[in-house]
This record gives structure tokens, sequence and C-alpha cells, in this order.
């Protein structure tokens, strides 16, 4: 064991718990080829130490573990050949692709470090310290609230409002339900305050989901979140589910988001916002099949106010999009006996939103679910069971490793690395963390034809843009309606299928002068947090030619190469396209029919921002996210680069 010397023990972004630990000096078959140099540059980093690869009889490299006292091994794959992509595109391949893009000084931390070991660290996100996210989330007033007193918060509002306007009413007065609602909230202080922290509960957790992505150094874990939370997506326009999203991202997909599959799909099949987006909590054994009729009776009033009789919403979604895909080959009969075997998975109420076994309403009768039998006198066994059954299912290993090689590839990945993939979710039970690690140091990840094959998404492209120049966290709603307003809003998808994850359906004319517009706003500092006094560079090539400033933009935010068209703009500081596409109707940025809906009932300064659709006398006025912003020097250079095709890829 070697301990390392205080002089080595100096403070690295992301790697502060290496400090006080010994490691375990791992004997290797040949030595690592970045050693001599990181021996040399690095004595600080303290996670190299024995750090290479042994291969397998079959060639393929064979992980070496390091391990902390009382932790969980830290797993380096070196390569056991050359890969395909460069040095330098390998270290903003793993940024692109790994995290949300490189902050100010990522670059030159992950080149120091290695490309292995920071995938290694970022596979063990419980060994990053992350007091910068943090920070971040200690200004978020609802984001850590117990379901049960959101709910209260939002019943005591309710009441409030509904004693204000029984009072307030008037016979005869012809003004809309909405416009009197405004009026008594704005002579009512007290209740405006109650309902403002209500509606600050889904913004809370929207914010701090890009908040985290752009400050976090606990990088994959926030992609992973991502992606699974896009996987079992929710809408937080539907009733009482933007109150129960916090709780969802928090508690279920968020811990669980490199664990097993299993576990996840547990959480989430119990979790209140999705028992309620899909109507699980509504659906009970029909009067043609048996209940538990042992079970203690609900109390008076329970089952009357729930509709009776078999949903079948939550089983369809399980199957076609939660496991085993749309291609599986099960039937309408296969989607009925999975529903009933979940039937009595519910909530305490609306009101009460926890999960709860109902045996009284449960279908005790004997069930077929994909050639498995399930027998009769069985409770909650059954649905436990079906959760089992899919989670093992080769389907559903095949479904899951071809969508997580699909966002972190290619939009078609090769089957040689889909078949790798789903072969380790099979030998190790599921485990994410190792069906991930299997994909991320692959040599098709590392291919020529996977750099920068990947298109942003809304949230990537925000996310990548605040953390190029170094942003910090944005508390407001502001920077997550610019997700919105560029077409993903966050838990904003309507149908359970979650949002693309290929680039084509990001991709049209209105969209790219969207991000066009949206990439100089945020260089014009239309984004709380984001201004280019952030980016280290800045201060020194404010007064540098043109030339400079755009090879200084071109280094920092687009990976150091750029087309000639593209740094023919940045010289220019015109972008043709834009001015081509502005004048089509589809290039308006407009927010999606998802966005406004959720945006609603968004206050400012405590009262409704809008007014019969025109802007409330004193109601706070800030430049639109989507219209053109006129600049000069070096800001009309970062803006222009983060609109770049270059920009737009991953």
């Amino acid at each position: 064991m070697v301990e390392w010397p205080s002089s080595a023990r100096r403070p690295l972004r992301g790697l502060t718990f290496c400090q006080r630990e010994r490691l375990i000096e791992v004997p290797v078959s040949r030595p690592d080829p970045m050693m001599p140099l990181l021996r040399a540059s690095l004595s600080l980093v303290v996670l190299l130490a024995g750090c290479a690869a042994t291969t397998t009889p079959n060639g393929a490299p064979a992980a070496a573990p390091l391990r902390t006292r009382g932790a969980a091994p830290i797993v380096v794959v070196s390569p056991a050949e050359p890969r395909e992509q460069t040095a330098d595109q390998q270290v903003q391949h793993v940024l692109d692709r790994l995290a949300f893009g490189p902050r100010p000084g990522d670059v030159a931390r992950v080149r120091a470090l290695g490309v292995d070991q920071w995938i290694a660290l970022q596979l063990a996100p419980d060994r990053i310290d992350d007091a910068a996210a943090e920070r971040a989330l200690s200004s978020y007033e609802t984001l850590r609230l117990p379901t049960a007193e959101v709910m209260r918060m939002y019943a005591d509002g309710q009441l409030a409002l509904r004693r204000l306007q029984r009072a307030g009413a008037t016979p005869g007065d012809s003004a809309s339900g909405k416009d009197q609602r405004a009026e008594l909230l704005r002579d009512n202080p007290a209740v405006r305050e109650q309902l403002r922290r209500t509606q600050r509960v889904l913004a809370d957790v929207q914010s701090a989901r890009l908040a985290r992505a752009v400050v976090s150094d606990r990088q994959l874990q926030e992609v992973m979140t991502d992606f699974w939370e896009n996987h079992f997506t929710v809408y937080a326009g539907k009733g009482i589910t933007r109150l129960l999203v916090p709780a969802y991202d928090r508690d279920v997909i968020r811990p669980l988001a490199l664990g097993r599959f299993r576990d996840l799909l547990g959480a989430v099949a119990k979790s209140p916002a999705m028992l309620f987006f899909l109507d699980q909590w509504q659906s009970a054994a029909d009067s043609t099949h048996p209940t538990l009729a042992g079970a203690p009776r609900l109390r008076a009033g329970v089952a009357a106010r729930r509709p009776r009789g078999l949903n079948e919403n939550y089983a369809r979604e399980l199957m076609e999009l939660h496991t085993r895909g749309v291609d599986a080959g099960y039937s309408q009969g296969d989607v009925i006996e999975v529903a009933r075997a979940l039937t009595g998975w519910t909530m305490v109420s609306r009101t009460n939103p926890q999960f709860v076994f109902r045996p009284q309403i449960h279908d005790a009768g004997a069930k077929t679910v994909l050639g498995h039998r399930l027998p009769a006198g069985r409770g909650i066994e059954d649905g436990e069971e079906v959760l089992d059954i899919l989670a093992r299912d080769p389907h559903t290993a095949r479904f899951v490793a071809h969508k997580l090689a699909v966002r972190f590839v290619s939009d078609a990945p090769p089957e040689s690395l889909v078949s790798r993939a789903t072969a380790t979710y099979l030998r190790t039970d599921g485990d994410l963390r190792e069906v991930v690690r299997t994909i991320v140091t692959s040599p098709e990840f590392f291919s020529r034809a996977a750099y920068r094959s990947k298109v942003k998404s809304p949230f990537e492209l925000v996310a990548s843009a605040l953390r190029a120049v170094g942003a910090d966290a944005d508390s407001t709603p502001r920077s997550a309606q610019a997700v919105g307003l560029l077409g993903q809003p966050i838990f904003g998808h309507q149908a359970p299928n979650g949002w693309p994850e290929t680039g084509d359906a990001w991709m049209n004319a209105g969209a790219i002068l969207n991000r066009i517009n949206f990439g100089l706003a945020l260089a014009g500092g239309r984004l709380p947090g984001a201004t280019l006094s952030h980016w280290p560079q800045a201060a020194a090539l404010q007064g540098a030619t043109r030339e400079a400033q755009v090879d200084a933009v071109i280094g920092a935010f687009l990976g150091g190469h750029a087309s000639p068209d593209t740094r023919d703009i940045l010289l220019k500081g015109e972008n043709p396209l834009a001015a081509r596409l502005a004048g089509a109707d589809s290039g308006r940025m407009e927010a999606s029919d998802a966005a406004m809906q959720m945006d609603r009932d968004v206050m400012m300064d405590g009262a409704p921002a809008r007014k019969n659709g025109q802007p409330r006398p004193g109601a706070a006025r800030r430049p639109g996210l989507g219209q053109p912003v006129q600049l000069t020097g070096l800001a009309q250079v970062v803006g222009l680069a983060i609109g770049a095709p270059e920009f737009q890829r991953r």
C-alpha cells in the first residue's frame, strides 16, 4: 500500500476524496504507456498509482481495480489496441458524451489525469466531491421538501384561494375566472405567497436539473439521470404530477441511475409520479376475477372515489417502452395479464400520494405472463415477479443496451457493440454501471465515426453552452425555460415515449435559427450567471485582433477545429444562414405547447405575468431569448460559435 506524501495532496477539482485514502498498487502485466508522463508531471493525481490494464486470453482489455479503504473498486479499463481517435479527440469526446461538454480547464484536467482514469472516476460518482453542486442546490426552497409537505402546501393554498373566491364573488360579474383570480391574488399577498411556493415546486426541480448539469463534477451521473428520466418519462403538465417530480428525481431516478436495472424498474413502478401519470393507481381487478377476499375492507368512501376496473396504460408502457421494446413479440393478452398482476399497486389517495399495495382490489386469480405461470391467491408478489421476469428478459437486455449505445455512441450503433453490451447486462444481472462501462470503453465508442456524430438535444445544448462560458448555476427558472423554448421543456413530454435520442428529430430550419439566436442571447448576457467575464480567457482577448479572438474561441468552444465556412462566419461576424432562415415563418422561436402548458401558472413578483394575453403593468420585462441580438467584438464571436454546426454536435 502506498501513502501519498502531503506534497501530493493538493486539491484537484472532483478528486478531493483521494487526499484522505490509501491505494492498493495493482500488479500489471504491461506498463501503462501514460504512466511515465503522468508521474513526471502530475504527482498530485493520486489515483494513478499502479493503474494499468492486463489483457484476457482473447485479447480484450481486463479491468484493473483501484480500491480505496472501505469503498467499492474504481475500475480502470485501458485499451488493448490503439484507438482511432487522436489523444485530443478522445479528451473532447469523453467530455461531450459522458459529460455535458467541458467547462474552462476541464480539457487540461482530463488530459493530465488520463481519459481512462477519468472514465473510471465518473463511473464511481460517490467517489467525487461534488461541493459545487451542493452549494448550488442549497438555494432552492422546495427541492428537498418531502412530498407530504408539498401536498399540504398545495392543499392549503387551494383552500385559501377558494375562500377568497367565495368571499369576493360578485353576482352578475362577467369577468373570467382567471381574471377574478388574478385580481384577488393581487390584493391578498399572503395567499399569493402560498400559491407561489407551490408553483415553485416544478420550477425548482427543472432549474436544479439544469444547474446540476452545468456545475456538477459528477457529470456521468447527471447524463445518466437525464437518460433515465427520459426513458421513464412522466409529464409534469398532468394533474398533480408536477408536485411529484421532485421526489421522482431525488429519490427514484438519481440514486439508481448507475445501479441495477431491476432496482430502478421497481422504484419507478412504485413511484407516485409514474403511478399517477400512467393511471396505474386507478387499476383494480374487474368483476370477473377474484380479489383477496379475506383482506380488510377499504374504509368507507375510498372505493367510491376510485374508478374500478383494469387499467392497461402502465402495463403496456412497461413492456413497450420501459423493458422489452415494441418489437419484442408480445400480445394484447400479455398486456392484460401484466395489468392484472399489477392491480392493487396504487397510492393511499390523490391527496396523500405514497405507494401502497391494496389487496382488496388486487386480481388474485391465476395468470400467465410471457409463458410464466403465476399461481392464484397471491398479492404484491405477482407484480414483483412480473418485474423480475421483465428485468431478466433477453429482449430487455438488448433494448436497454441498444438505447444506451444510441445515447453514447451513434444514432445507429454497431451491432457488435450492442451485442457485447447485451451480454454484459445478462452476465451482471442488469448492472447498469457495467453495461455503460462496456460501451464507453469500447473501440466503437472511440472510433472516428463516433466523433461528433451526435446532435445535441436542447437540454444538452443549453447545458454545454453554459458550461463552455464557465457560467454559475442559475437558480431562477430563466435558463431552464430556454431549454423549453428550444423545444424540450424539462418534464414536459406529454407522451410516455420520451424525447428522441436521435438527431434527426432536433434539426429543422426553425430549430437551427432558434439555436443560432440562443447562442447570441447567451453571449449577450441574457441568461443569469452566464457572462463572458466567467470565461478565463475573456479579459486577455477583449483587446486582441479579430483573428486572435477567433482562434481562441475555436480552441475553447469548438475543440480546436472549425470548418472554413465556420471560421469565415466568425471572422466576418455574420451568419448568412440565420439571415435566410429569419424570413421564414418556421424560424420564429416559440414555446412548444408543452412548455406553455407548464408555464401558464408561473408568477412574476407574486402575480401572473400576463393579463388577457398582454404584459401586466409592473410585471418584470426581460428581452426574449429567441430574438436576434446585435453583438460586437468577442461576445459576437462567442455567440456565433455557440450557434455553429461544430458546437451543435457532440
